[in-house]
Formats: C-alpha cells, sequence, structure tokens
C-alpha cells in the first residue's frame, strides 16, 4: 500500500468514525432532549424527569464519553496504520 492509499484508508475511516459518534450525540442530545422530551418525561430518576435531565445533563456526559471513545478509535486507528508515534 503506498503512502497515499494509507493516507486515504486512513482519513475515510477517521470520516466513518466521526460521523457515527456525532450521529450519536446528534440522536441523544437533539432525539431524547428536544423530540423524545414529552415520552421521556414520564420516567423519573432521583425526583428529575428523564427527559429534562437530558436535555440539560444527560447530552454532556455522553458528549465526554464520545470525546473519549473517539480517543480510544483514533489510537487503535493510529496503530492500524502506522501513524502512533
Amino acid at each position: 500500500m503506498t503512502p497515499r492509499q494509507k493516507a486515504t484508508a486512513y482519513w475515510k475511516e477517521n470520516i466513518k468514525y466521526l460521523f457515527i459518534l456525532l450521529g450519536i450525540w446528534f440522536l441523544v442530545s437533539y432525539g431524547a432532549g428536544i423530540l423524545l422530551k414529552d415520552v421521556l418525561n414520564n420516567i423519573r430518576i432521583a425526583g428529575f424527569e428523564l427527559g429534562f435531565w437530558f436535555a440539560q445533563q444527560g447530552a454532556i456526559y455522553v458528549f465526554v464519553i464520545l470525546v473519549f471513545v473517539y480517543i480510544r478509535l483514533m489510537n487503535k486507528l493510529d496503530r492500524k496504520y502506522g501513524y502512533n508515534e
């Protein structure tokens, strides 16, 4: 595999990961926090409605988790294509 082909494959896989993770974040923040808010508000956790919790805190927690997932995926991807330090 030439360096150019390797770099192209690396970025294709990187973009795939980005779209998947951003899609998950969008579903959690927009879907659970806005679209499904009324349905989720029927469930209470620690006295708070679940839809409100997702809108206020849940999306932030999911984003932080996704950042760590992205770091892990990129470390694996770097090792796979030989770009690790």
